[in-house]
């Protein structure tokens, strides 16, 4: 979309609102009528309509709309309502979307950078770690100058929403160790297809609503999407029963609400202060939620599918964790992705030693209330 083209949309309707205002000495009803028109802006995201993450989305739209008294209004469609799942980045910077809900990996292919923003090396933080770095540590314009600088495009992000920790994944038989994994054909994204390569997978890169078929037709064998509720949702424990919590591959990741950055200035100062701090809102919303909706779906998967929930074991977590040891020098021959890591590492190392030793054994305490729940 061009500058023109985004402005000229913006400025009809606030020339329609002001031309309202100079009939009110002849009519008091049409003004009051323009003045309710609200700006709408064309959103979407990159999940199913049946996916908790729509919901997700629409808890945004709806804050945003509440906060701006009716001044801005968010259509929000699913994926490939307009275009595919992992093609919103595209869509959002040539205009046919001004927003997009997503997260960065999905444009991994782009420049594998993206996947630094949420789903590279953990280093020791949690995604509430990362989230902080994003606002506190840097990340913010180490991600502006990645989308605006590097790629040259006219994209704002901000990110929303840490997400916990993503299992593992679904396999049909037990995987206990390391070893276990060689041959698999296996599901992820960004740069965890290229950690598990490592580990002896072959790896499909795949947008979610496409799992559960290329499981059912043989494309790959094991997987994994995010959480309990999103694998509950497309169908998971019907391919598979054996479900692992667990694991370094995607530790820290967030969701991104990309927005068209001509749309963003063309609108008035305090809109597109809703649009930006309204991330926040839906951040806290949407982890509430979480909590809630991820617990009672992993109950239900146990209770009612039939699936066996497992902690995937320390021989493949410290197996992953040596994987990155091996991905990570390849990574900094590129020095953006040097510079980011780097900034990275040194936000886990200061913010995790307060966060490590600050934090009472949460385990301990639930084991004295809930004995024999936990199977570590």
């Amino acid at each position: 979309m061009t500058k023109d083209k985004a402005i000229g949309r913006r400025s009809f309707l606030k020339k329609s609102v002001l031309a309202g205002g100079a009939v009110a000495g002849s009519s008091l009803a049409a003004p009051a009528v323009l003045a309710q028109s609200p700006i709408v802006l064309k959103m979407q995201t990159s999940w199913s309509a049946s996916n908790i993450w729509q919901e997700f989305a629409q808890d945004y739209v709806n804050r945003v709309e509440a906060m701006s008294g009716g001044r801005l209004k968010i259509d929000l469609l699913p994926a490939g309502a307009v275009v595919a799942a992992f093609q919103v980045l595209d869509a959002v910077n040539d205009g046919l979307l001004d927003a997009a809900h997503s997260v960065p990996v999905y444009w991994y292919g782009k420049n594998k950078a993206a996947s630094l923003f949420g789903t590279g090396p953990v280093f020791g933080g949690s995604a509430t770690t990362m989230l902080s770095w994003f606002y506190e540590g840097g990340g913010a314009e180490l991600y502006r100058e990645l989308t605006q600088d590097i790629m040259g495009l006219d994209v704002e992000g901000y990110m929303g929403f840490p997400m916990f920790a993503q299992p593992f994944g679904w396999f049909k038989g037990e995987v206990n160790t390391a070893a276990d994994l060689n041959g698999f054909k296996y599901r992820t994204v960004g740069l965890a297809a290229d950690l598990l390569q490592l580990m002896g997978m072959s790896v499909a890169q795949l947008p979610g609503g496409e799992i559960v078929p290329a499981m059912e037709r043989g494309v790959i064998d094991a997987f994994e999407f995010n959480n309990p509720s999103s694998d509950k949702d497309f169908g998971a424990h019907d391919v598979a029963k054996n479900y692992y919590l667990s694991s370094y591959h995607q530790a820290s990741e967030s969701f991104e609400f990309l927005f068209n950055k001509l749309t963003m200035e063309d609108l008035d100062p305090d809109l597109r202060a809703i649009l930006v701090h309204g991330v926040e809102a839906a951040s806290t919303a949407n982890t509430a939620k979480a909590m809630r909706r991820y617990s009672a779906d992993l109950q239900w998967l146990q209770d009612e599918a039939g699936v066996t929930v497992h902690r995937t074991s320390k021989d493949i977590l410290d197996a992953q964790v040596k994987a990155w040891d091996q991905l990570i020098p390849e990574l900094e021959q590129d020095p953006f992705m040097k510079k980011t890591l780097d900034s990275q590492r040194a936000w886990v190392e200061q913010v995790t030693f307060y966060e490590i030793m600050n934090a009472p054994d949460y385990t301990l305490a639930y084991e004295h209330y809930f004995p024999g729940k936990l199977k570590l």
